[in-house]
């Protein structure tokens, strides 16, 4: 089993790395954040739809979402 590393030993580990590699790192970490919250989203969108084809849900405007929310 890999042994868990914390935050602080991250950022040492990041210091070590060029200034290139470094900004390689944050790409590499904002297309894998992006990559996660699209799976997510989809995640969510499915349970929606499964909840709207079971009659759970039913369909309301934006207006009407807004309203249920300010209230």
């Amino acid at each position: 089993m890999a042994k868990a590393t914390s935050f602080s030993e991250v950022l040492d580990a990041v210091d070590h790395l060029s200034l290139d590699e470094q900004e390689s790192l944050i790409d590499v970490v904002r297309h894998r954040i992006a990559e996660y919250r699209r799976q997510e989203i989809s995640s969510l969108i499915s349970s929606a739809r499964k909840e709207y084809q079971q009659g759970k849900l039913s369909p309301e405007t934006p207006q009407d979402i807004m309203n249920s929310i300010l209230s």
